[in-house]
């Protein structure tokens, strides 16, 4: 079609008489409205939507015409091009790409994404945000042009040779109009009247401007006017060599590809040639959290092959656990299935998901490397996926161990990596300590630590509830074994005491089997035992397992996964040397504070656990027993 024809067709618009027209649903009319009487502060943003919907028309014939060569205009090169008429105040944005009928453009542009506009009017009454940052995020993208619009009018003849060629009406009033329309080429034509406060996108050189910003890498030439020169860099940022692109080439593909104005943590650029031919491109969000304004809506990478988008979310390419990664994948080797939403289950699939999950945990390794400032952000955002990764990975869970991290009794403040433990470990020391707990500040006061503090052993503290099921699977590092020091049967160091420790006088035998039973009696079937240990040093008492029990992962994942999970009752274990024990069996059996005593030592012993069912009971034993000390 000529330019003077869009010129006709722009003076002639209103529709005729004969057109077929049909109503607005109520929430889109509200959609409209919004739109018409808004001040926007980026009303440039309507072009960016009606290149990207040129585009993915423009993609879907790209498609078809892999299989399918008997379309309308088989050689049409395809292109998208802005055709600004200052004369007759028309815009027009005109691709080659795989057009409408009539049904479709009812379909297509007279519900907006059949469910969006309800959602979108919702998210406008809210304010506080700028109604055109909401555009694109509830499939609304073509109505934002009523931002500059006074009329739109859309001519279309589809890619199937026998379709008529329709047009579609619009003021921006409650209803719109369809109908037949003379188009020799296959294609759409949005032509647009501005508003005369709209003049500034006639300009060729805002047009460019806007393009750049926006569509830079929109994977079809885009073209002002009648020129032939390029306004987009076009080619696939993916396929460019990583020597040829800049740091901010890759922050501004993000920004396109995701809408998140926060820049990545990190990016990988991968070009590969074997096992199979590939490009990609992936990004780390600063955030896990999709913002309102997001363009990503699920997890997946955009998989490509030769160029031509296969899926926009894909899931296959990278393992649940890194399912936060952004990005895009394009193969040369990637066979397709007749269906376009669908790939064949090959070896291809399995190489790509393989170099793809290698490359995102190597590109972490380096971050933390390189910049533990912003791996230390990535972890406080990640954690939970990297341990979940460490839980499920079938294969090689070893590959996630260096990005882990923890706090350690030596650095409770600072974030260790496992390596960084090693460089802190005693020469004498043969294992791992960590210590499960329910809080990052109360787990420091936990007796189990007693043991290891006395020879300045560093602990690993692990307060989250993922790290039960990551330590079913985390049980060595190099050629140490990790070890909770909650276990009853705790490895004990080589020497009983440091050289020049000097054993605080404690509790006799006969004393020490006295408690016993004092605290059995009081106690009774809420314990399973009670025992003297000697690995207590500053803690008068501690609870542990009894032999037989599950170990305490196994119990915390019980927990977590069944509510009615009940632990088993603990052994009570009792330090003979510490000063309230030593005075407990120097008082009286008959001495009534004797029992608060216990009560209030088992009970401590619940909280730290974080066992006790209701720690605020014990404020009046802890009275009476405060009331006795000051007599």
């Amino acid at each position: 079609m000529e330019d003077s024809a869009n010129s006709n067709a722009a003076q002639d618009a209103p529709s005729s008489a004969g057109a077929a027209s049909i109503a607005f649903k109520a929430e889109t009319r509200q959609l409209l409205d919004i739109l018409i009487h808004s001040l926007y502060t980026e009303r440039e943003i309507f072009l960016r939507e009606l290149i990207s919907n040129a585009s993915d028309a423009l993609t879907r014939l790209d498609f078809e015409m892999l299989t399918n060569r008997d379309v309308l205009n088989p050689d049409a090169r395809l292109e998208i091009r802005l055709i600004p008429d200052a004369e007759a105040n028309t815009l027009t944005i005109r691709d080659s790409g795989v057009g409408m009928t009539a049904e479709e453009m009812i379909a297509n542009l007279g519900t907006i994404a059949h469910s969006g506009a309800r959602e979108f009017v919702q998210a406008a009454r809210q304010g506080g945000k700028n109604v055109a940052d909401l555009i694109g995020q509830f499939g609304v993208g073509f109505y934002s042009v009523f931002m500059v619009a006074e009329w739109v009018r859309v001519i279309s003849r589809s890619y199937r040779k026998d379709a008529q060629a329709a047009a579609w009406f619009c003021t921006g009033a409650d209803t719109f109009s369809v109908e037949p329309a003379e188009k020799a080429e296959r294609g759409t034509d949005v032509i647009i009247k501005l508003k005369d406060d709209a003049k500034e996108f006639l300009q060729e050189a805002r047009l460019r401007e806007i393009v750049r910003k926006h569509s830079d890498f929109v994977p079809f030439p885009i073209f002002i006017g009648q020129q032939e020169e390029q306004a987009n860099r076009q080619t696939a940022l993916w396929r460019q060599s990583p020597r040829e692109v800049e740091k901010k080439d890759y922050e501004d593909f993000y920004k396109q590809l995701t809408l998140d104005f926060e820049p990545p943590l990190a990016y990988a650029h991968m070009v590969v040639d074997a096992p199979v031919q590939m490009y990609a491109l992936l990004f780390v969000p600063a955030s896990p959290e999709r913002s309102l304004f997001s363009l990503r809506k699920e997890d997946g990478l955009k998989l490509y092959a030769r160029k031509v988008l296969i899926q926009e979310y894909n899931r296959d390419l990278l393992p649940e656990y890194l399912s936060f990664v952004q990005g895009v994948v394009d193969s040369e080797d990637l066979p397709l299935n007749v269906s376009r939403e669908s790939i064949q289950s090959t070896r291809v699939m399995v190489n790509l998901k393989k170099l793809v999950t290698s490359k995102v945990i190597d590109t972490l390794k380096k971050l933390a490397e390189e910049d533990a400032e912003k791996y230390n952000r990535f972890w406080q955002a990640y954690a939970r996926y990297i341990k979940q990764g460490v839980a499920i990975e079938p294969n090689e869970p070893e590959s996630l161990y260096p990005l882990l991290r923890f706090r350690t009794t030596d650095h409770p403040d600072q974030w260790s990596s496992l390596e960084d433990y090693l460089k802190s470990m005693k020469p004498e020391q043969k294992h791992i300590y960590y210590l499960l707990g329910d809080d990052e500040r109360s787990v420091l006061y936990s007796p189990h630590l007693d043991i290891v503090r006395r020879y300045g052993y560093p602990v690993l503290l692990l307060t989250d509830p993922v790290d039960a099921f990551m330590l079913a699977r985390l049980t060595k590092y190099k050629d140490f074994p990790l070890v909770n020091v909650a276990n009853a049967d705790l490895p004990a160091p080589e020497a009983d005491t440091k050289e020049g420790d000097q054993q605080q006088a404690g509790v006799d035998a006969a004393g020490q089997s006295s408690l016993v039973e004092r605290f059995k009696a009081q106690l009774g079937e809420r314990v399973a035992d009670v025992r003297m240990t000697e690995r207590l040093s500053d803690s008068p008492a501690r609870l542990v397992d009894p032999a037989g029990a599950p170990n305490q992962e196994l119990q915390r994942v019980y927990r977590l996964l069944n509510k009615d999970f009940t632990p088993p009752k603990k052994v009570l274990e009792l330090n003979p040397r510490h000063a309230i024990l030593v005075r407990l069996n120097n008082m009286p059996p008959e001495d009534p504070l004797g029992p608060l005593v216990i009560e209030q030592i088992y009970e401590n012993a619940l909280l730290i656990e974080g066992l006790h069912p209701d720690p605020a009971s014990m404020i009046s034993r802890i009275q009476k027993i405060m009331e006795a000390a000051l007599v």
